[in-house]
């Protein structure tokens, strides 16, 4: 853990596979209809081991800008690239499912596309604030992640939650990220922002001025030039164990 941290009072989190994933058993329903068979757990795999591909795409430089997390060709290729991860489907055949689940996921109103409230979140969150820290969402979405949050009763623990649509600003725009900290009274120096894309994440938070760590379940992340954790327990765990090094610290320095 970089020694930053010591100086963290607010710790901002991403929404999509870092609090909420994708409704895995029912992408599998969905496959199934389509004559592909797959597990949870397999998904779950291939999901994660898309997120740096994902992130890739989305650092290479557009004539027009940066590729957005929220249009459809974003959303369509980062479903072909968890199909691309299962066994047995070739990459002919993810190329072309992929629009048609990716449109089926993000059909308008849909509530399970994220809906899935990852293992252990809630009593991470419990575990933050049990600490004194700061907590508040900065997601890019499309105008609904305070409504996704509310739905599965996650929105409780978070002092703000900011929607890139909302705000007019999308990561990783260091702007969405400056309007985080101004509305909530923050320091850039004291926040850590937790994410999933390096490249939309931990870019993006760092122009800020913010620490960046990355959600990395299954150790995809290879040479990163961040902190990774695995979920948020972790996360809690390590900030845990940094809260007890500093109470020790200043008992030790006592005269």
């Amino acid at each position: 853990m970089s020694e930053e941290w010591d100086a963290v009072r607010a710790v901002l989190l991403d929404a999509g596979n870092t609090l909420v994933s994708i409704d895995f058993g029912w992408l599998v329903r969905l496959l199934a209809a389509e004559g592909v068979e797959a597990t949870v757990d397999g998904l779950r795999r291939a999901e994660a081991s898309a997120r740096p591909v994902l992130s890739r795409r989305l650092a290479s430089p557009k004539a027009e800008g940066r590729l957005s997390t929220e249009s459809g060709s974003t959303f369509s290729f980062y479903v072909s690239r968890i199909l691309a991860g299962l066994p047995g489907l070739a990459g002919e055949e993810a190329e072309a499912l992929a629009p048609r689940l990716a449109a089926a996921l993000k059909s308008e109103g849909n509530p399970r596309l994220w809906s899935r409230v990852l293992p252990g979140t809630r009593g991470a969150l419990d575990a933050l604030r049990k600490l004194g820290l700061r907590l508040a969402v900065v997601s890019n979405s499309d105008g609904t992640i305070r409504e996704t949050l509310e739905r599965v009763d996650l929105a409780g623990p978070f002092e703000a939650i900011f929607d890139s649509r909302l705000i007019g600003f999308e990561k990783p725009d260091p702007r969405i990220f400056t309007h985080a900290l101004e509305t909530l009274g923050c320091e850039p120096s004291s926040a850590l922002y937790v994410g999933d894309l390096y490249s939309v994440d931990v870019v993006g938070a760092r122009a800020a001025g913010l620490e960046a760590a990355l959600i990395d379940p299954f150790g995809d992340w290879r040479g990163v030039d961040c902190a990774l954790v695995a979920d948020l327990p972790e996360l809690a765990r390590r900030l845990r164990a940094r809260s007890l090094r500093c109470q020790g610290s200043r008992v030790g320095g006592d005269p």
